[in-house]
């Protein structure tokens, strides 16, 4: 097991990726170095395997689909997860790792929002979309992460372990960072500095077809981890429906003793039915995600105490 794994998903970064793994290596010397390519058609593997780290590969693509894969393949106390796109400097790389092994993060997001990122980055739309995505998030799940769609991350062992990826593309990050809200795991924040990518380097992140997926994954989780909460609005919502149009109906019974519009009565009635079942929904599968939090809990010591065994044996291995 390594002490600390830098995971670099790639897919056709030749231009940035032969720096960005110098800068690790600056920045985090002891440090293993993975660099997980996604069907690149560049020169990106035999840059990477030049510099000397470990190549691995991951033929299904999408971003969520590498993530799956390193997360499974890499055992380490602590993870550093980088773009290989040479857009987040390693200042702060050693200050992310320290939240992770001395401070007991089990999470910790690299803050792009909070310094550079706004000036930096020359795509007004993904501006509008992280600003849009912080604040739906933190709404809805009452938290208080500065940067959803960050792909600068440390991880602890035990996050990594127990994460189940389900996301193939970029709404990974979304799927992350939920899962640790929802879990009640310590994230911590660290402001880093953002710098657009160098000339002739392309992003690969589609601002509308993903940025729907994101949206999508974001409304999937809140629905899946907080039913009560999303079911009871949608039962709410169908209740309001009903009542504007039964209130038109209910003021002609009061002005002429006669219901005329008995179809639109019939609808009302079966729409709030549908409130209630909405409701009474979200109430059985609040319970099922009870049980689901609980059982998270057992699986998470499981995987703590398989930590503490592997560490005993690792300590001298790291001190040499």
């Amino acid at each position: 097991m390594d002490k600390i794994a830098v995971l670099i998903p790639c897919y056709n970064e030749e231009k940035t990726i032969g720096k960005v793994i110098a800068d690790v290596k600056g920045a985090l010397p002891e440090a293993a170095i993975y660099v997980y390519d996604n069907n690149s058609t560049d020169r990106t593997v035999e840059i990477a395997r030049s510099a000397g780290v470990v190549v691995r590969h991951e033929y299904k693509q999408g971003k969520g689909n590498v993530i799956r894969r390193m997360f499974r393949e890499v055992d380490a106390v602590c993870y550093l997860m980088l773009d290989g796109d040479d857009t987040y400097p390693l200042d702060c790389a050693r200050e992310m790792v320290d939240h992770v092994l001395y401070h007991n993060a089990d999470m910790v997001v690299g803050d792009r929002l909070s310094s550079t990122y706004f000036t930096e980055n020359k795509r007004p739309f993904h501006n509008f979309g992280n600003s849009l995505m912080r604040s739906g998030i933190n709404m809805l799940f009452h938290s208080d992460i500065k940067d959803i769609m960050t792909g600068y991350r440390a991880f602890g062992y035990e996050f990594v372990k127990t994460f189940p990826v389900f996301s193939q593309g970029f709404e990974i990050e979304t799927e992350m960072t939920i899962h640790a809200v929802n879990y009640n795991m310590q994230v911590d924040n660290v402001v880093v500095d953002y710098r657009d990518r160098p000339e002739g380097s392309e992003s690969k992140l589609n601002t509308f077809r993903d940025g729907v997926r994101v949206i999508h994954k974001m409304l999937q989780l809140y629905k899946n981890y907080k039913p009560l909460r999303f079911f009871g609005i949608l039962g709410a919502l169908f209740v309001f429906v009903a009542a504007a149009f039964f209130l038109p109906v209910l003021i002609e019974y009061f002005e002429t003793g006669l219901v005329l519009r008995f179809p639109t009565l019939i609808v009302c009635g079966f729409i709030v039915l549908a409130g209630f079942l909405s409701f009474f929904s979200g109430m059985i599968l609040e319970v099922m995600a009870a049980k689901d939090r609980r059982d998270y809990e057992y699986r998470l010591k499981c995987v703590s105490r398989d930590l503490r065994h592997v560490l005993k044996r690792s300590e001298g291995e790291w001190e040499v």
